[in-house]
């Protein structure tokens, strides 16, 4: 596959396709027309004598500072150095990756006035697979991504590290073995590469597709359970929805009626049970339409240019501005980290209702065929409920936490990166959350009587989940099973 930059506005659906299932990149002729105007116009600004911030200046609170022509490019590469101070675990790669591939999106409309050697250079790092090694923390999401970004850039130049065919090398080497050299920064590339929000925006597109995936494979939990415990489809049936009007629940509702149909479980009644089986579209509902907004938020900001200065290509008018600022999608992230909360407290529910035979309509305590020798799902459970206090923890808002920093420049700052970290890593217990409440839905409706007369949706997530995780006749180990249906779900197969 070839993704193709600057014939149209990028889209979430390409970021996918480079950088986890490794497309290669082609820019066309127009985007480099407009890179080279860009940079044209910034070599005439210099040639002319104008002061340019973090050109022939020191950056930040060091504005003031004039620099000479000499020292203009130690600074760039200083840039670098001075921010190489970033902790915690390495970002994944397909997060690393992504960023990457946003940066040159960034500079295609030639406003960054960088040169096409750059460009090349990070077009070459995704098309041959050389991934710079990011540490998560060092970002307050103000002038961009600043410490991350420096960490990506500054293994053009062969400073850092990267991994390379399953190796993590440093940069010079990793870059050797790909059949790739070092650059050098000329002024501005260094700031260009790192004054922008493209990290905690890959962030947010990847996660994206994720949170669809996980709040797919929840509903698909909810309908086995549905199913389990014999419970009314009436519910969901579209009139109900219509009269309500939000485009989510109806989205939710319909997802579950498809799941549901021709199942010989459910029954016709209209009697009412527990909220969690019968109240998901209005629960869940407004998580689908909260998803199904973002995609114009996030590919505005992927398409952005989001440095500064700026520079039009077209008059030469040179825009000292705060396009880096990372407040939207600071305040997307944390919204959605509201959202992932309610899937988990929705998770947390339904795996106590299954377990408890006060409350399971004749299945047996904890699903297991023998209780009181075995436990059954009793653990299961305890990690579901640890997972979703682990969610609610990590709901809290980052953006309202704002510290000023650097030298006072900085004095109010977006923690869209921080929002971004707590976002994936509440994501991702949702997504074990979610695999277990599979497991045991699953469960429950072989104690019900097996997958004969589940609907034609669910029955397909149910072979889905038996292809990795058997019956639990007795206890066994469990977290391999729970390991590969949380892969299932990454991978959008439930």
């Amino acid at each position: 596959m070839t993704v193709v930059l600057g014939e149209h506005p990028l889209t979430i659906e390409d970021v996918v396709r480079v950088t986890r299932e490794n497309a290669a990149i082609f820019i066309t002729e127009d985007a480099r027309t407009r890179i080279a105007k860009g940079r044209s116009r910034l070599d005439e600004l210099l040639a002319r004598g104008d002061r340019i911030y973090g050109v022939n200046t020191g950056v930040g609170g060091n504005v003031g500072i004039s620099l000479a022509p000499d020292q203009m490019e130690l600074m760039q590469h200083n840039l670098v150095r001075h921010l190489s101070c970033a902790t915690g675990a390495p970002l994944p790669n397909d997060v690393v990756r992504a960023a990457t591939l946003l940066r040159v999106a960034t500079f295609l409309p030639g406003t960054s006035a960088v040169r096409h050697e750059l460009v090349d250079a990070l077009v070459d790092l995704l098309n041959y697979d050389v991934t710079p090694v990011v540490p998560r923390y060092g970002s307050v999401g103000a002038s961009g991504d600043l410490m991350p970004s420096a960490y990506i850039g500054r293994v053009l130049v062969g400073m850092g590290e990267a991994e390379f065919q399953g190796r993590r090398l440093p940069a010079g080497e990793a870059l050797k073995a790909a059949g790739l050299s070092p650059i050098r920064f000329a002024p501005k590339e260094s700031l260009a590469l790192m004054n922008g929000t493209t990290v905690m925006t890959a962030v947010a597109a990847l996660a994206w597709v994720d949170a669809f995936r996980v709040l797919r494979a929840m509903l698909s939990a909810v309908a086995l359970s549905i199913e389990a415990m014999q419970a009314p489809d009436l519910p969901f049936h579209p009139w109900v929805h219509e009269r309500k009007g939000h485009p989510g629940q109806i989205a939710v509702a319909a997802y579950l009626m498809q799941m549901l149909e021709s199942s010989a479980y459910t029954q016709p009644s209209s009697g009412q049970t527990c909220y969690s089986l019968r109240c998901a579209p209005q629960g869940l509902g407004q998580v689908w339409e909260a998803l199904e907004d973002s995609r114009a938020i996030i590919e505005r900001e992927i398409n952005s240019a989001n440095d500064n200065p700026l520079i039009d290509p077209e008059t030469g008018t040179l825009y000292k501005a705060g396009n880096f600022y990372g407040g939207h999608i600071a305040r997307l992230l944390d919204t959605w980290k509201i959202d992932f909360a309610s899937i988990a407290n929705w998770g947390n529910a339904l795996m106590a209702l299954l377990v408890d035979d006060r409350f399971s309509a004749g299945l047996p305590a904890n699903l297991t065929p023998q209780p009181g020798v075995n436990c059954g799902f009793k653990g299961m459970q305890l990690s579901v409920t640890s997972l979703a206090c682990a969610v609610r923890q990590m709901a809290g808002p980052s953006t309202i936490h704002s510290l000023p920093t650097e030298q006072y420049n900085q004095d109010v700052v977006s923690l869209g990166m921080h929002a971004a970290v707590t976002a994936m890593d509440a994501l991702e217990c949702v997504r074990h959350e979610t695999a277990m409440l599979l497991l045991a839905s699953t469960q429950a409706v072989d104690l019900r009587g097996g997958p004969s007369k589940l609907g034609r949706g669910s029955r397909r997530i149910y072979e889905g989940v038996r292809q990795v995780a058997r019956f639990q006749d007795v206890d066994r180990p469990m977290e391999r099973e729970v390991a590969a249906v949380t892969a299932k779900i990454l991978a959008g197969e439930m």
